[in-house]
C-alpha cells in the first residue's frame, strides 16, 4: 500500500455507518446539538460532556477541550445555555431558549445519537495495532472482489471462511 492510499480520507467505505457524508462524526452544526440534548438532560461541565460522546460512540469520537470549550462559549453567548460554578467547576445547563433551539429538529438530534450507538464497540479497532491491518484487509476484500468476478464466488468464500477460522483460532 502507498502512504496515499493511508491519507485518502474515503479509504475505508465500510467506516461510513459511523461517521457523516464529509468523514467526520459530526457535520457542520451537529456538535452544538449534540451538547444541547447532552444538557437537556441535566447540567454538566465540559469533561462530562467530552466523555460523555466518547461514551456514546463507543470511543469512536473523542472531543477535543478545542471543540467542546468554544462551542459550548458560543452557546453561552447565544444565551442558549447559562454557566455557573460550582465546586470549581463551570458547570453548563441548558436555557429555556436553548430547550427551543433543540425541538426545532429532534430528528437531526435523534440521528446523531443513533450514528453513536451503531458505533458501539468499533473504538477498540482506531487504536495504532488495529490501524496496522486496515491496509491488508482493504487488499483481501479487494482481491476477494476480484477474484469472485474470475472464479466462483464459493470458491472465494471458502478461501475466506478458513482465513476466519485461522484468525479466531489466534
Amino acid at each position: 500500500m502507498s502512504k496515499q492510499f493511508w491519507a485518502f480520507p474515503g479509504a475505508f467505505p465500510w467506516a461510513g455507518f459511523a461517521f457523516g457524508r464529509h468523514g467526520r462524526f459530526f457535520e457542520a452544526g451537529e456538535v452544538r446539538l449534540a451538547i444541547l440534548s447532552l444538557l437537556a438532560e441535566g447540567p454538566k461541565h465540559g469533561y462530562q460532556l467530552m466523555k460523555e460522546m466518547k461514551d456514546r460512540s463507543g470511543g469512536m469520537y473523542s472531543a477535543s477541550a478545542g471543540t467542546i470549550y468554544p462551542t459550548l462559549q458560543q452557546l453561552e453567548d447565544e444565551g442558549l445555555i447559562e454557566a455557573t460554578q460550582l465546586s470549581g467547576k463551570r458547570v453548563y445547563s441548558l436555557t429555556e431558549a436553548g430547550q427551543k433551539e433543540l425541538e426545532k429538529d429532534p430528528e437531526i438530534v435523534r440521528q446523531i445519537w443513533e450514528r453513536a450507538e451503531r458505533c458501539g464497540d468499533w473504538g477498540q479497532f482506531a487504536g495504532p495495532d488495529a490501524l496496522m491491518l486496515y491496509g491488508p484487509l482493504a487488499a483481501l476484500m479487494r482481491a476477494s472482489l476480484q477474484a469472485a468476478g474470475r472464479v466462483h464466488s464459493k470458491d472465494v468464500r471458502a478461501i475466506l471462511d478458513r482465513a476466519i477460522h485461522e484468525l479466531e483460532k489466534l
